[in-house]
Formats: structure tokens, C-alpha cells, sequence
């Protein structure tokens, strides 16, 4: 079996280190990390970074694998994990997502994401937030919940491409585009999922809406008492946990 997983915003690749190593300590170690344009790898200049752009990466990048694989989507990562497989849901054998929130009708873009979607505002944000040196920038990821040592290696890619990715991204996802796209939901239950719902997360609904889009979606829920949006670097062995028990009754034994 292979787990690919795909993070968000704004991050890197790295923001996994933790997880991937409380994984392999389980056995599970054919894992794969897809990162999407400007988010730790280069932004083409040809890539216009909307909702429906890392849709149809994700779906080119799953179409890769010769068999279908089992899908973690944190973050934006989740988000594109699930318009990928709302078009194609037969590439995944199961996925798991912390996300699902968003895609609720009522769902309300946090302050952040609206100062991002703000013209002037959000160019603004992300000059302060990627300014700096990337000490300076490890240490206010750091404050929001990451580990240091991924703090410190996403620092070093945050720059002129992710802003532009941020932007477009969000600029694309303003309401009702999410909530529209969210009357699909129920799709998903072609394959066996996992909402994750890390308690402390308050960038992704209410814990009552990502409740009721996991129903919708047909996803078992794991939560995760206490912990923040940044789940898999604040307690990786429990998260671990959770998936592999997730993965051994829903999709392995399948």
C-alpha cells in the first residue's frame, strides 16, 4: 500500500517530518509527498493557482501511481483532496482529511483567509508574514503551533512564489465557490474516509460543521481532544495511531 500525503498553506513538505517517522516506527513506510505549486516547490509561471488548478494537479499526480492509493489531505491539502476525488474518486483506495469543514454551506472564511482575499489587504499580510529573516519567520510558526525544526525548514521557502499561490488560491475560494462546491460531498462515500477533527483547530469550522460534513461525506471521525490545525507535528504518534487503525479496518483489510 502507498500513503500520499498533501499539505497546505503555508507550508512545506516538511510540516510531515514527525508523522512520517511515526509511521514507518508502525510499518507503514511506502509514503509519498505531493506539494502542491508555490507551496515548498516552484510556481510555474503558466500555473494560475485557483481552486480548480490544484484540483486537476492532484488528479494528474494520483494518476501516476499504478494502483490506487490511501490519501491524507491536511489543510488546503485537504481541500484539493477532496475536489480531486468529488471528479475522480476511483484513484484513492481511502482518504483522510481535516478539512471537510469547508465545504459546508455556512462555512466562514476565517479573518486571515479574508485579509488574503482582500486586495491591497492581503498583499499587505503576506509581506509582513514572509518578511523578515527565517529565524524570524520559524518563530511566529513556531507561536501558531509548529514544531521548530519544521518551523525552520519551511521558513526557507516562503517567499515571492507561495505569496502568489496564497493570493490566487484564496481569491478563488471566496463563498459561495466552496459552498457550492460542497453540495457534492457526498461523492466521497465511494470510499472509505476519515474525517480527522483536531479540537483546537478553529481555522476550519466549528466542530458541529465538520461534524455534519463528515456525515455527508460518509467519513468515520477521529478527534483528536486538544490538538491544533498543526495535528501531526503536536502529538505525531497519536495521529499515527489514528490512521493506521483507520487504514488496517477500512482499507487494508478491504
Amino acid at each position: 500500500m502507498t500513503v500520499v500525503l498533501v499539505h497546505g498553506n503555508p507550508e512545506s513538505a516538511a510540516i510531515w517530518d514527525p508523522l512520517v517517522a511515526e509511521l514507518a516506527r508502525a510499518g507503514v513506510e511506502d509514503v509519498v509527498r505531493l506539494s502542491p505549486p508555490g507551496f515548498g516547490v516552484p510556481l510555474p509561471d503558466d500555473f494560475p493557482a485557483t481552486v480548480t488548478a490544484y484540483r486537476d494537479w492532484l488528479i494528474g499526480e494520483l494518476e501516476r501511481f499504478d494502483r490506487p492509493v490511501d490519501l491524507l489531505g491536511h489543510d488546503w491539502g485537504g481541500g484539493h483532496v477532496v475536489t480531486a476525488l468529488l471528479r475522480r474518486p476511483e484513484l484513492v483506495r481511502s482518504w483522510a482529511d481535516d478539512a471537510l469543514g469547508l465545504f459546508e454551506p455556512d462555512y466562514v472564511w476565517h479573518d486571515l483567509a479574508q485579509t488574503w482575499q482582500t486586495p491591497g489587504d492581503g498583499e499587505a499580510s503576506l509581506d509582513r508574514m514572509f518578511g523578515g529573516t527565517p529565524g524570524q519567520r520559524a518563530e511566529r510558526m513556531e507561536s501558531r503551533g509548529i514544531g521548530r525544526a519544521e518551523a525552520l525548514q519551511i521558513a526557507g521557502v516562503q517567499g515571492e512564489d507561495m505569496k502568489r499561490a496564497v493570493l490566487a488560491l484564496y481569491r478563488s475560494a471566496t463563498q459561495p465557490v466552496m459552498a457550492e462546491i460542497g453540495r457534492d460531498l457526498p461523492t466521497l462515500a465511494a470510499r472509505p474516509g476519515l474525517a480527522i477533527l483536531a479540537t483546537a483547530d478553529h481555522f476550519v469550522g466549528s466542530e458541529e460543521l465538520r461534524r455534519r460534513a463528515a456525515e455527508r461525506a460518509g467519513a468515520d471521525v477521529a478527534v483528536l481532544d486538544e490538538l491544533g490545525h498543526w495535528w501531526m507535528t503536536e502529538d505525531p504518534a497519536r495521529a499515527a495511531r489514528v490512521l493506521t487503525a483507520f487504514w488496517r479496518a477500512r482499507a487494508w483489510s478491504a
